[in-house]
């Protein structure tokens, strides 16, 4: 059985080889970038399984390598950082991390998160190969096979947990989810962060969709409860 591929990033040798000896020991095999464009450059050449990428980098912070991948990979990310403030964490977040955590923290924890992250990763995935019919509305077209949504017969680029959402609300069309019940689909159990991430990925999904030219807002908000599906004909809502 082949062993699962990891990408550490950090700028500081020691933590990147404390990290190594925890993934070692789990039978992960490791490869190492100090800076955000040799982060990239393996990115682009190896197919990893998880990449643990520290924001503080010398060249490009952690937050500009996430955009970067995310622009043509959905490989899990998790997130490490010395900074605990919860505006900072709701940013990781909501532009395309899996998960974020902060140092200090202990080996099993943070082994821990890997393996959820990844085991997540794997359904999505494996959701991909399920025989799901397109699905059709106003001027939006989901394709959940191949993980596309095309507005106004354009393709438009979602993260992984943005398209997670868009198919989530699309399937339950007439249900109302409140942002525990949104960030329990997303993340699962294990999330104990802000549930305010869910506004930043449903503001991307609507800042996205409006510059595509949908006429309406395909997220509608339910003042004190949360969100719901809008399949079109609702041409603008005050939020």
């Amino acid at each position: 059985m082949s062993k699962l591929q990891v990408l550490v990033v950090d700028d500081e040798w020691n933590m990147r080889n404390l990290l190594r000896i925890y993934l070692t020991k789990e039978g992960f095999e490791v490869k190492e970038a100090s800076n955000g464009h040799e982060a990239l450059s393996l990115a682009g050449k190896h197919a990893f399984d998880i990449i643990i990428l520290d924001v503080m980098l010398p060249d490009m912070d952690g937050w500009q390598v996430c955009k970067a991948i995310r622009e043509h990979d959905q490989v899990a990310i998790l997130m490490l950082t010395a900074r605990s403030e919860t505006k900072d964490k709701v940013y990781g977040l909501g532009i395309g991390a899996d998960d974020y955590l902060t140092k200090p923290f202990e080996p099993e924890e943070f082994i821990a998160r890997v393996y959820s992250i990844i085991r997540r990763s794997a359904i999505t995935h494996s959701s991909v190969q399920l025989q799901e019919p397109t699905m059709e509305f106003q001027g939006i077209r989901i394709f959940p096979e191949a993980r596309e949504v095309y507005i106004q017969d354009l393709q438009v680029d979602f993260t992984q947990k943005e398209f997670d959402l868009i198919l989530a609300f699309a399937k339950s069309q007439q249900r109302v989810f409140n942002r525990e019940e949104l960030v329990s689909l997303l993340w699962g159990y294990e999330h104990t962060g802000d549930f305010r991430v869910i506004d930043t990925h449903i503001k991307n999904i609507r800042d996205k969709a409006l510059k595509a030219g949908l006429p309406y807002n395909p997220i509608q908000t339910v003042w004190g409860v949360g969100y719901k599906f809008n399949r079109g004909g609702v041409l603008s809502e005050k939020e």
